[in-house]
């Protein structure tokens, strides 16, 4: 009949077919609508979602502003004080520096690897600061809680690096902390907003800035996820892992693919059929 090269001998027919499996929700991405004559598998870029105003991610970049004087540090201290709800206040010291709490939310899709079979730490542990995880060579690997959040005690002279350290250290992570990044959220106009911090940045000098409101701004722990890998960073037995992912993941997809268009394939000839027994 010439159905398949396009053009056709029953474009009435072919309209036909393509509303009824348009009605049953079965015509694949691949036929967009008004291609009646431009070939069934003609390729076509893949639907996009719609953007919307309540959920979008991006991320932004913004200059570092120009460090304040020891006077204009005191003001923002007590400005910021003076929004505090709770007794997470700022101290400014003799030498100029100041200390303060920041939160930071842990935002892991992958799991982490800890020392297996030791005990918690204690506050004994923690006051003499033993490391736990140098005290056995066993390890094993599970899921942090999504969206767990910790608050630390930091210096105005704490940077990113050593907040990141600190964090993985307080969980027993004894993964290489480049494979991790902290990450500022901000909201505005319904949209929220990541920027990357650089590991010389001083997060509670950005806390100060932006004030105790943590819809204004928080902290986000999450993947490191650059341009490129640092394969370095990763166990064998880590990289077998992924590589066992990968192919169950190839396979998935495979599979979900040839039962998309097995499924068109079989409403197609039964709408086909129907057609051809149709008077006229």
């Amino acid at each position: 009949m010439g159905l398949w090269a396009g053009t056709g001998s029953c474009p009435e027919l072919w309209d036909r077919l393509l509303g009824a499996l348009a009605l049953q929700g079965d015509v694949p991405c691949c036929i967009p609508p008004g291609c009646l004559g431009q070939g069934l598998w003609r390729e076509t870029p893949a639907e996009a979602p719609a953007p919307t105003l309540q959920n979008v991610t991006q991320t932004v970049e913004e200059e570092k502003p120009e460090p304040p004087t020891l006077q204009e540090i005191k003001q923002k201290i007590e400005k910021y004080n003076a929004k505090v709800t709770n007794c997470l206040l700022m101290k400014l010291n003799d030498d100029g520096t100041y200390t303060g709490f920041i939160k930071v939310h842990l935002k892991l899709r992958r799991p982490v690897t800890v020392p297996a079979g030791i005990r918690p730490q204690s506050i004994y542990d923690a006051l003499k600061e033993v490391n736990l995880a140098e005290m056995t060579d066993k390890r094993t690997s599970f899921y942090l809680p999504l969206d767990a959040v910790k608050q630390l005690h930091i210096s105005s002279t704490t940077t990113v690096s050593e907040v990141i350290q600190g964090l993985l250290k307080k969980f027993m992570v004894v993964d290489n902390p480049q494979k991790f990044a902290l990450f500022k959220e901000m909201r505005k106009d319904g949209q929220v907003l990541f920027q990357k911090l650089p590991l010389t940045e001083y997060p509670l000098y950005l806390r100060l800035l932006a004030g105790p409101d943590t819809n204004a701004l928080s902290f986000v722990l999450k993947e490191n996820e650059t341009g490129e890998v640092e394969w370095d960073a990763f166990s064998i037995p880590e990289l077998q892992n992924f590589l066992m992912i990968l192919d169950k993941e190839e396979k998935d997809k495979i599979q979900q693919v040839h039962k998309k268009y097995e499924r068109f394939k079989q409403r197609l000839q039964q709408t086909l059929k129907e057609a051809r027994g149709k008077p006229g």
